[in-house]
């Protein structure tokens, strides 16, 4: 399927594709991750349910503008100081509202994965006319407390990038064998498919290091989840590498009414075994 674009007022251009026809459904990524990362056969899933699935490239991802402000050093980023002129959450929900009126849609159900959790649920608080349910897997709330990365994970992220296609391949497998789980392994042959893909969309660009700044630069965002009025579900793995369970948890808390679902043995990733579970849930919740 092809890629469409479209240039936001005074903000980046986004890279989007739409699937099928009915409820607005939209797809909200993770660090890192383009439109490409959300599994085939939720898109497959999710439009047999009679939704409308709409997937994009944050800014500073997949084909979407990378910001030309200059990347946070690595000490910036250890010590989360963000540079002064970081864009922050609220920046990438508002492109998050610009796609949604590009495409003339009036409310949509969200689903993000962990930071894409986090830009759903800044969505969710501050245009809450444009939500209809909210789901948030694997994300957190931005208190320092809750949702921290293992120290092992932090590790591996503070390598310098891939140099090479065969590179960012190995180094995709091997964070997932890192942030994934025994219980629900990937399909190796699919993620080295996508990894090398991902490469290919973007020519190892990486706009990785601003997008932590990002989340960085929004702080503790528990406060704000208290206005959300959308029905809310929260789901996270008890084996979390990258988001620790704790910001699961402390998301749910935050936001009221908030249904919690805890998946024993799911790490950091959609990984098969977990995809038809994540979709039932996210149905449940827009059914209720």
């Amino acid at each position: 399927m092809s890629d469409d674009f479209v240039g936001l007022p005074g903000g980046p251009r986004i890279c989007y594709r739409v699937h099928g026809t009915g409820e607005p459904l939209l797809l909200i990524a993770g660090l890192g991750l383009d439109l490409t990362s959300w599994p085939q056969r939720m898109i497959d899933r999710f439009t047999g349910a009679g939704f409308q699935v709409i997937r994009f490239d944050n800014r500073d991802a997949g084909c979407s503008s990378r910001i030309d402000t200059p990347p946070p050093g690595r000490l910036r980023q250890l010590f989360a100081r963000p540079r002064p002129d970081a864009y922050d959450l609220g920046d990438m929900a508002a492109d998050t509202i610009g796609l949604l009126d590009h495409l003339g849609v009036e409310r949509a159900h969200l689903v993000g994965m962990s930071m894409g959790g986090m830009i759903a649920q800044t969505v969710a608080a501050r245009h809450p006319d444009r939500v209809a349910t909210l789901t948030s897997i694997f994300s957190t709330t931005g208190h320092r407390r809750v949702g921290q990365p293992a120290r092992s994970t932090l590790v591996r992220m503070a390598r310098r990038p891939a140099r090479s296609v065969d590179e960012s391949v190995r180094r995709h497998l091997a964070m997932l064998r890192h942030i994934g789980s025994a219980a629900f392994p990937p399909d190796d042959d699919l993620e080295r498919a996508w990894a090398a893909g991902l490469w290919e969309r973007t020519g190892g660009r990486q706009g990785i290091p601003r997008q932590i700044s990002a989340i960085q630069a929004s702080g503790d965002r528990t406060a704000e989840l208290a206005r959300i009025t959308a029905p809310t579900l929260v789901v996270h793995g008890d084996v979390d590498r990258m988001v620790h369970p704790s910001g699961g948890r402390a998301t749910a808390r935050a936001i009221p009414g908030a249904r919690y679902a805890e998946i024993s043995g799911m790490g950091h990733h959609l990984a098969p075994g977990v995809v038809d579970r994540l979709v039932d849930l996210t149905t449940g919740l827009v059914r209720l």
